[in-house]
Parts: structure tokens; C-alpha cells; sequence
């Protein structure tokens, strides 16, 4: 598989940007809310932790068969972030990854961004996608099910539950 570079992509209502270390000062905001954080532990970052967050996701990973791919989600109009998608690429395989905040939840949006990225990276030769899912999320249970996933029996060690699709 060829290692494409994450480009600029448009939904009907959404416009992803590939990530750059200047978003984070518009998306400390939309990270901020507690509630996002209820399945995973975390708490909302700090600029500078994002910042520092975003410098390394725009430097990439260290290992040289392995890709990241980040973008930003925004309103198409007027340009507002909301959320983020995101996918580890190694080889022709895809993790895939979503965040809307909670101002921007139940509208549809992480369906429609999370199956934008995954029909791009589709489209440059990406054919497995798996996401890692809190069994309690039904939020994200049912994005996956959206960008056409399916729940399987296997548990991470984190006991998040795969969830697995291909082209």
C-alpha cells in the first residue's frame, strides 16, 4: 500500500481538515466538556497539552510502516470545529477513531465524517478497518454500525470490544 497524505475532504455538511498544531486553540473548546471522557477515564486537555498532543500527530509515528491520518471536523458553514476523526494506518489496515463534541452530538456528524476518512482511505488502498469501542458506548456503537462495522467477541486489554469491517 501506498502511504497517501491525509487531504482535505468535504461531506454535505462537514469539511475535514487535516490536523495542524494551530487547531488546538479552537479545539481546547469543543475537548472541554467532562462528559466526553465518561468511557475512557481521560480528562479535557489543557492548550498546552494539546498543543503538545498535536505537534507529535502532525510529526507522525516512529515506526516507519505505520501512518496517522488526523482531521478536524467542521461545520461547512460557517466553519466551526466540532470534533475530530482520526486512523492508524499500518499496511493495508485502518484503526479508526472519533470524537464530537457534546454541543454537536445525536446530529449525525461523526457517521458522516468517520465514513468520509474511511471511504478515503478506501480509496488509497486501505481494505481492513477495525475500532476500538467501550462496551457501554452506544454512542460510538452505533457510529460504527453507520461506517458499516460489526461488533465481534473479542476485547482489547483495555476491555473495549473490536469492531471489525472491510472494503
Amino acid at each position: 500500500m501506498r502511504f497517501a497524505s491525509a487531504v482535505e475532504l468535504r461531506t454535505d455538511r462537514l469539511h475535514l481538515t487535516p490536523l495542524q498544531v494551530e487547531d488546538a486553540a479552537e479545539m481546547v473548546n469543543v475537548l472541554a466538556d467532562s462528559e466526553l471522557y465518561g468511557f475512557t477515564g481521560d480528562s479535557p486537555p489543557s492548550l498546552a497539552v494539546l498543543e503538545h498532543r498535536y505537534r507529535a500527530q502532525v510529526i507522525g509515528p516512529p515506526r516507519g510502516d505505520e501512518v496517522w491520518h488526523n482531521w478536524i471536523l467542521r461545520l461547512a458553514g460557517p466553519e466551526t470545529a466540532i470534533g475530530f476523526v482520526q486512523a492508524t494506518v499500518v499496511r493495508e489496515s485502518a484503526e479508526l477513531a472519533w470524537v464530537v463534541g457534546t454541543a454537536w452530538q445525536g446530529q449525525g456528524y461523526a457517521v458522516e465524517g468517520a465514513k468520509a476518512m474511511r471511504d478515503w482511505l478506501a480509496a488509497v488502498g486501505t481494505t481492513e478497518f477495525t475500532a476500538h469501542i467501550h462496551p457501554d458506548h452506544l454512542a460510538s456503537g452505533r457510529v460504527a454500525t453507520g461506517i458499516g462495522l460489526r461488533h465481534t467477541d473479542e476485547v482489547d486489554a483495555n476491555g473495549e470490544v473490536i469492531w471489525v469491517g472491510a472494503v
